[in-house]
């Protein structure tokens, strides 16, 4: 699997074999970022969060073109072994990228130091993940406002009711097997106090 766009572009990306692993194939990862793109995302100074990460071929995709910084969570430890040989061959600086062998919903548990303007989540197939994943990450802080949330789910997946309600949905499309969902963070201003009538 290779690179599509930037500064990277061509260049291979590790993967690891086995269940639950599919990385993102190069159509639907061209087809993300045309979304994002066709939305106002400029990568340069965005900070990415890259949530399931397996192989991190979202995140590197975006750092290559231009991202500011990604996190990548990935529990397992080969997978997150083969995520850092990925960065290392690339050379990208510690400051633009770090690994976070974590269980994912235990460390969205704790508050954000900081939040991320786009969120890629790739959970495992038909464990229900995404929805409590999504509420964690809402009310943890780690999405900013205006952030897009992008996921990449099975086709058939129902997640109708379950995404917190704040996150506005702007598009829904498949690509075979694969499904992709967006939305974008719009927190709702509290009401404010109705300025005094004038006698």
């Amino acid at each position: 699997m290779r690179i599509i766009a930037g500064t990277y572009g061509g260049r291979a990306i590790r993967t690891v074999e086995g269940p639950g692993y599919r990385p993102a194939t190069a159509k639907v990862r061209q087809a993300v970022f045309s979304m994002l793109e066709a939305r106002g995302v400029d990568w340069p100074g965005v900070r990415v969060l890259d949530l399931f990460a397996g192989s991190g071929s979202l995140g590197i995709e975006a750092l290559s073109r231009g991202a500011e910084l990604a996190w990548f969570v990935e529990k397992n430890p080969r997978a997150a072994d083969c995520l850092r040989g990925t960065l290392r061959d690339l050379g990208l600086p510690e400051a633009r990228c770090r690994v976070f062998q974590a269980d994912l919903l235990k460390l969205l548990s704790r508050p954000a130091k900081e939040a991320f303007d786009v969120v890629f989540i790739d959970p495992p197939y038909g464990l229900g993940l995404l929805p409590s994943a999504l509420l964690k990450a809402v009310r943890g802080g780690w999405i900013a406002p205006e952030a897009f949330v992008l996921a990449e789910v099975e086709a058939r997946a129902d997640v109708a009711g379950d995404i917190p309600a704040q996150l506005i949905p702007q598009a829904d499309r498949l690509y075979g097997q694969t499904r992709i969902l967006l939305w974008q963070n719009k927190i709702q201003d509290s009401p404010s106090t109705p300025a005094p009538s004038t006698p």
